[in-house]
C-alpha cells in the first residue's frame, strides 16, 4: 500500500510512505513527477538506490515495516528525507574533501557502491545519528535574471 500526502508547495513537504518493497516505479514516478525532464533520468538511478537500501538493508524487505519519503522543493533545492524502520546504518565520516569514488568498496564486494552513486548524483547526503533517515539535496540551476532597465 502507498500513502500519499498533498504535493509540497512552498516550503511545505509531501510525503510518499510505502510498505517494504522493491517495487518501486509508481514511487519513483511520484516522486519525479515534479522534477525537469533533463534530471530527471540521473535523479531516478539516485532515489532507487536510496529507496532500495532503506527498503532492503533497513527494513530487509519486511513488509510490515514501512520506508516514509519526504520531498520539496526550497530556495532552488530539491529535497528528500528518507526514513526506514531498521536497526540503522553507521555511514563513515564524509568530509568536504572527499571524492565520491572515496565511497566505492574494494572491487570484490558485493554491494556498497550505491553510496558512491549518491555522492555522485545529489549535492548533500547525509545520514541521521541512528542512521535510519537520509537526507538528500540537488541544487536546481539558477539562471541569471534578465534586467528590464535599458
Amino acid at each position: 500500500m502507498i500513502t500519499i500526502s498533498l504535493r509540497p508547495v512552498g516550503r511545505y513537504w509531501g510525503t510518499i510512505s510505502f510498505a517494504s518493497t522493491l517495487y518501486l516505479c509508481p514511487i519513483l514516478d511520484l516522486l519525479l513527477a515534479e522534477i525537469p525532464a533533463k534530471l530527471q533520468a540521473e535523479l531516478r538511478l539516485g532515489l532507487q538506490e536510496a529507496l532500495v537500501n532503506a527498503a532492503k538493508h533497513g527494513n530487509n524487505l519486511d513488509p510490515s515495516k514501512t520506508v516514509v519519503v519526504r520531498f520539496s522543493l526550497i530556495d532552488n533545492q530539491y529535497w528528500w528525507i528518507i526514513s526506514d524502520q531498521g536497526q540503522g546504518f553507521t555511514p563513515s565520516s564524509a568530509s568536504e574533501d572527499d571524492e565520491p569514488t572515496d565511497y566505492l568498496p574494494a572491487d570484490e564486494a558485493e554491494s556498497g557502491r550505491g553510496l558512491c552513486l549518491l555522492h555522485q548524483i545529489f549535492d548533500q547526503v547525509e545520514w541521521n545519528r541512528k542512521g535510519t533517515e537520509l537526507r538528500l539535496c540537488k541544487q536546481m540551476e539558477t539562471r541569471p535574471r534578465l534586467s528590464l532597465r535599458r
